[in-house]
């Protein structure tokens, strides 16, 4: 009982100090808040009505008061770093830069800073030697990733793969994939060289880096195309069946001209139809149908393209059996027929886009490499249409 009531004497002293500690705390606040420009407080209220520009002006003023607030300096930076003004912003960080006092923490910072607004400028050669300086320090992580990006820019891949590889030891996440498509460029860059045997074995690296990869595989079979092996090149190929059938739609017109060569073009069309069963694709149904006109004649490619069409209706399909229709029809029938498909036509040409799946970049052609987002095999490999109506 005695231990109850000690218990409930002890209630109302708790709760007082924790009165009197709040009193404390917001007194202090208080204070402090007196000693902040009021400037500060008009910047911010600028912010917080997306007024930058006013903003900036306020934020400057200050500073020239007070050249010694530090994080003003980066708040200033950065804010003229998003208007563009990239060569203010320059000269704010490296203002700080200058200071022989500033702590090695917002040196860091600073530092970081700057070599963003030197990849913001443009400036890819001093942001990479701005961001090497914080190799070591609390924001290496931040500039490996920034080094990455530059080496992209500029295309060099086998920097690219040291700083994606880096990036990993510093764990900072998988990078296997891109480290595969580093490898896939390089290779790429040799076949354009019309050095195949230099190829290959950055792709045994790629295949060793991400063994699910599409790109790779078509590159292999690449690669055993300019070496003469047209049989061993369509065997390749056809191991992208099994990593993803919608992407067989890329290699379509490959294999197609590889059963050509080696005079098998009726088991080229069945084996492209089985695809298009399997994963319906206007791409893919172009080939095809093309190959099926050559072999079976016109009405073939009609009744083809009519199949396709009720399996997945798309304005592309559409356009394709005009096309077939137009192409056996009566000479007063054509006319009537070319109107129809030019309209048809003229709007599918818009609609006939690959789409980033990341930041929905539209492109006439397949990317491995997004030029919006620089994101890496973000390209699904069918249309757009064709994905609306999947959807």
């Amino acid at each position: 009982m005695d231990f109850e009531l000690w218990w409930l004497l002890g209630i109302p002293a708790f709760f007082a100090l924790g009165w009197i500690a709040a009193r404390v705390d917001i007194r202090q606040l208080v204070s402090e808040s007196r000693t902040l420009p009021r400037g500060y407080f008009k910047g911010l209220n600028h912010l917080l009505n997306e007024q930058p520009d006013k903003a900036i002006d306020s934020f400057i003023e200050i500073v020239k008061l007070d050249p010694e607030t530090v994080e003003l300096h980066f708040a200033l930076g950065n804010l003229f770093r998003r208007r563009g003004e990239t060569e203010r912003a320059i000269r704010v960080h490296q203002n700080l830069l200058s200071r022989p006092d500033l702590p090695a923490e917002e040196r860091a910072h600073a530092e970081y800073e700057l070599g963003q607004d030197y990849l913001k400028a443009g400036l890819l050669d001093r942001a990479e030697e701005t961001y090497k300086r914080l190799i070591g320090s609390s924001y290496e992580v931040q500039a490996r990733r920034a080094l990455l990006e530059i080496f992209q820019r500029e295309k060099e891949w086998e920097r690219a793969i040291e700083a994606a590889v880096a990036l990993q030891e510093a764990g900072a996440g998988n990078r296997q994939k891109e480290i595969s498509q580093f490898y896939c460029e390089l290779a790429q860059d040799a076949l354009v060289r019309m050095h195949p045997e230099d190829a290959m074995p950055l792709l045994d690296k790629a295949v060793q880096a991400d063994r699910s990869s599409v790109r790779a595989t078509i590159l292999v079979g690449d690669v055993q195309l300019a070496q003469g092996d047209v049989a061993g090149a369509l065997a390749t190929w056809r191991r992208v069946e099994h990593q993803s059938v919608p992407h067989t739609a890329l290699l379509a017109q490959r294999l197609m001209d590889g059963y050509r060569k080696l005079g098998k073009a009726e088991e080229g069309v069945s084996l492209l139809k089985s695809y298009l069963e399997q994963a319906s694709s206007i791409d893919l149904l172009e080939v095809v149908f093309k190959a099926v006109i050559e072999l079976d004649g016109v009405e073939a490619a009609k009744q083809l393209v009519v199949a396709e069409l009720r399996r997945t209706p798309t304005l592309l399909g559409l356009d394709k059996l005009l096309e077939a229709r137009m192409m056996d029809a009566p000479a007063n029938v054509v006319s009537e027929l070319s109107l129809v498909q030019n309209l048809v036509h003229s709007y599918t040409t818009r609609l006939a886009r690959y789409q980033c799946g990341h930041c929905g970049f539209k492109a006439r052609q397949f990317y491995w490499h997004c030029p919006g987002c620089s994101r890496w095999d973000s390209y699904p490999p069918r249309r757009s249409e064709e994905l609306n109506v999947m959807n």
